[in-house]
């Protein structure tokens, strides 16, 4: 998609680039006069072709990513640091304090979400809109929790009193397809818990931090939140061997959670957070309702051009109405605008990662030569920055795009008779995230259901994969996932139950008294916060 400055919405232009010169570490943004990497835009400014470079990033080393370790380890100091041990109440006041100042940011982040990672106008707006919503939702979850745990429970002859306590140190590494919402999904419930935190932005999606980095260091106090830049070999990697980690939080691929994780000392002290890749299947049945079931694939496999976990990536279509299916779905691939990010209308945008046609020509090419057919008309047409969603026919095991979690505009469609052959397929693939299926007679949706729920972690009937809404259970088997993502789960994810108990007698009963009426301790309180 070429576009010259002239045709660009003013509000859009980048008329000032970003030069990201500091890094925040131990509640200081840190000057950096070192070696810097530019952040460039696939989407084109000019008449011909020439991506546009968008502003600089810190290329930071191993000294600076140790000197965020050590912040971050300083303000945990063994759980008795600040963060850890301060009042439920205040830690909400701190986050609220936050997210009101990341709501003045929202036009230049939606800006930035758009050069940055291409992802169009609406979609950019509700990232932002969604993160925001996702921060109060947590506050809430969490007074709640709160509110259950103000009390003593007695249970054989022994008092106590439970709370979800923090882990300790989180390194959080984020993905570029969500830079902030899926990151946040992450970090602010890790924040919120008492842990303290590094954070290195994905490597697409990374200019977006620059306009939260004054709202991080004001908000909390020193090293809970530790912000670097540079390639994860260099910075994440010394961190992990240090072994002063207590979690990895990290949403990508399995290979470099693997490579991580790998890299700590004592791994069976690492607690791992991670939302993995995925290869999730629509199952179409041959009484599914065509027209919904098009939609809503054309919407699992398209949106954002498939670079979501929670895609569409395979879709399995019986036999009988596969001809159908095909003609129609083909059709309506085609009829799919493609465009700037801010173009009224646009469903197709330019890919972030300059690599990604190619790789996805290779699929393409690996498919036909192997016995499959482009069978829309557009299918596979390449321009500098984009490759139009290839719907490939039939495609079979021996395919890399089968084989493969392809995150980006190619779609398989594989005929199935019996419907016992997309379920030994997703038995045999490393992925169980979600199914989408498709059909309307209970007596076959019912077993089906039964079997599916074991497979994957959220069967959505006649309706496309997502990830919302995010009060509910958001996870997967296998390489999927590890541990659970959602407003209520994930503060459990980042933290454990931890008490004080006491033998009930007259002396033990009357410390726990004072204790509480002196309101000495911020652990041991039955106020309710209101």
């Amino acid at each position: 998609m070429k576009s010259t400055f002239e045709e660009i919405p003013e509000q859009y232009k980048i008329n000032n680039l970003v030069h990201q010169n500091t890094y925040l570490v131990g509640g200081k943004l840190i000057p950096w006069a070192g070696e810097t990497s530019e952040v460039y835009s696939t989407i084109s400014s000019t008449e011909d072709y020439k991506p546009t470079l968008l502003g600089t990033i810190p290329t930071l080393g191993e000294k600076e990513a140790l000197s965020a370790l050590d912040a971050a380890c300083s303000a945990y100091n063994k759980g008795k640091g600040l963060w850890p041990t301060m009042k439920v109440e205040n830690r909400i006041a701190c986050m609220e304090k936050f997210v009101e100042q990341m709501k003045t940011k929202r036009e230049e982040i939606v800006k930035l979400l758009m050069w940055e990672i291409g992802k169009s106008l609406p979609d950019s707006q509700k990232e932002f809109d969604r993160t925001v919503e996702y921060i109060y939702d947590t506050i809430e979850d969490y007074k709640q929790m709160d509110r259950d745990s103000a009390k003593f429970e007695k249970n054989s002859g022994v008092n106590a009193h439970i709370r979800r306590g923090p882990l300790g140190v989180v390194l959080c590494l984020g993905p570029y397809n969500y830079p902030l919402n899926e990151t946040f999904a992450l970090l602010i419930p890790a924040i919120m818990m008492g842990n303290t935190t590094i954070f290195k932005p994905a490597k697409h999606g990374v200019l977006l931090i620059t306009p939260l980095l004054e709202a991080f260091r004001n908000s909390f106090p020193e090293g809970v939140v530790n912000i670097i830049y540079g390639r994860g070999r260099t910075v994440a990697a010394p961190i992990m061997q240090a072994g002063k980690v207590d979690v990895l939080a990290l949403i990508g691929n399995s290979k470099s959670a693997n490579a991580l994780q790998n890299q700590h000392p004592k791994s069976n002290r690492l607690r791992l957070v991670l939302g993995l890749e995925a290869k999730n299947p629509a199952i179409v049945l041959p009484d599914a309702d065509l027209d919904l079931a098009i939609d809503e694939c054309i919407a699992g496999s398209t949106s954002f051009n498939g670079q979501r976990c929670t895609a569409l990536k395979v879709l399995y279509v019986h036999e009988t109405i596969v001809e159908e299916f095909n003609k129609r779905f083909s059709a309506k691939v085609d009829a799919l605008k493609f465009g700037n990010p801010w173009e009224d209308g646009s469903k197709l945008t330019p890919l972030p990662e300059p690599e990604k046609p190619a790789y996805i020509q290779e699929l393409i090419d690996d498919a036909t030569i192997k016995g499959a057919k482009v069978i829309n008309t557009k299918g596979g047409e390449t321009t500098e920055n984009y490759i139009f969603p290839a719907v490939l026919f039939p495609v079979s095991k021996d395919m890399r795009v089968f084989q493969e979690e392809q995150f980006g505009p190619v779609i398989p469609i594989v005929p199935f008779s019996d419907i016992e052959e997309p379920l030994d397929d997703m038995a045999e693939s490393n992925y169980g995230q979600q199914v989408s299926l498709f059909g309307k007679d209970v007596k076959t949706l019912a077993p089906l259901i039964d079997t599916l729920v074991n497979l994957v972690c959220r069967v959505n009937l006649n309706s496309s994969c997502q990830r919302g809404p995010d009060v509910y259970p958001f996870t997967g088997r296998k390489d999927s996932a590890v541990a659970t993502l959602s407003v209520h789960d994930a503060l459990r994810s980042f933290s454990i139950r931890t008490f004080v108990a006491s033998k009930d007698n007259d002396y033990n009963n009357a410390i726990l008294k004072d204790l509480m009426d002196s309101k000495a301790s911020n652990f041991v309180s039955t106020d309710y916060i209101l």
